[in-house]
């Protein structure tokens, strides 16, 4: 049994030499490390999957990250925006479903400034005080997170990506910044969002002393939520032609993370789903306890194409929630439509 694993097991938590050791030979251990993962998944949470509905509103982005499909100078990508109205219709059908958070995502779009933001924000709120309200659209002024959560907002979502400053640098173009990339999750957290920070596996140049050092950070910064999924090429970006991330690999670094962090609510991604057809049902089983459908507009699933061959129609779309709860309970798990917030008792369960 490996340092890492024995010490995950335990309580303690495991240097970086030993997390490089675990993922050196991660396969052996996969079992294992799985059946751990669930256990404490299960003594936590149950057999709860908690399902929230996510809002894909803008296509736009300013940025030009290496990796994404909606990069700003991708061509050939179809742009669209959703109104204040549209956003509104997405959220009433999807608390006519029983969802009670809805997650806002998008590029970093300069269209949605501040004040239409906080806008939506307040208006979700006012028809639906008992919602949770998600935000994932990127880096932001501080004041402007200051803004949002006054306005409402009780959760936000910014990937890392990678937590190595030499690593972020070549899946990046100049001018974004690693050290604030990480100062916008720990200022988020100083506010009071429900946080979630993640990374991409087996994305260009990554190696296990990189993954070792997002699993130290993680850890640091103790996020509320974590996603993680494959690296998946998006054929019109500058890393079209790089080999995909491994699913195996994805699947030990979820039941990795739920020993670190046993209260994080985890999402089985959108991403581990178009990698492999069972990998959501997988990403369950290896501790992850959430599922994000697409409450966004038919009409533009299809544009929003951070990677190839992105699923957007099927059971990963809202409408087909009841065929969803169905399918989850006949892997033995029951899905939740609830807020589902974060909790972590005075004691450990």
């Amino acid at each position: 049994m490996s340092n890492a694993f024995e010490k995950l097991l335990r309580g303690d938590f495991p240097e970086k030499f030993e997390f490089v050791e675990l993922l050196d030979h991660y396969r052996d251990y996969f079992d294992a490390v799985k059946t751990s993962a669930r256990r404490i998944t299960d003594k936590i949470f149950g057999k709860k999957i908690y399902l929230r509905g996510l809002i894909e509103f803008t296509s736009f982005c300013k940025n030009d990250c290496f990796y994404c499909g909606l990069r700003h100078s991708n061509k050939n990508a179809k742009r669209y925006r959703l109104s204040p109205d549209q956003i509104f219709e997405s959220t009433d059908e999807g608390y006519s479903l029983g969802f009670r958070t809805f997650v806002l995502q998008g590029g970093e779009d300069p269209y949605f400034t501040e004040r239409r933001l906080t806008y939506i924000i307040e208006g979700i709120k006012s028809r639906y005080p008992d919602c949770a309200v998600t935000l994932s659209v990127g880096e932001r002024p501080f004041e402007e997170y200051a803004a949002f959560r006054e306005a409402g907002a009780d959760r936000y979502l910014l990937r890392h990506e990678t937590a190595c400053d030499a690593h972020y640098i070549m899946l990046h173009p100049s001018g974004l910044s690693p050290v604030y990339r990480k100062s916008c999750l720990y200022e988020l957290k100083r506010l009071g969002y429900q946080t979630g920070a993640g990374f991409m596996v087996g994305s260009p140049f990554q190696t296990n002393e990189t993954l070792a050092e997002d699993l130290l950070f993680i850890k640091d910064l103790e996020p509320e939520m974590i996603g993680i999924g494959p690296f998946l090429p998006q054929k019109d970006t500058p890393f079209g032609g790089y080999p995909p991330g491994s699913v195996e690999k994805t699947l030990f670094l979820i039941s990795v993370l739920r020993l670190i962090l046993p209260y994080a609510l985890i999402p089985a991604t959108t991403a581990l789903g178009t990698a492999r057809k069972s990998g959501r049902e997988e990403g369950i089983l290896c501790g992850a306890n959430v599922l994000m459908p697409n409450l966004s507009p038919l009409s533009v699933r299809k544009k929003y194409m951070i990677y190839d061959n992105k699923i957007t129609t099927g059971e990963e779309s809202a409408e087909s929630v009841e065929k969803l709860k169905k399918h989850l309970k006949a892997i033995g798990f029951e899905a939740i439509v609830d807020r589902g917030d974060f909790f972590k008792p005075e004691k450990d369960i």
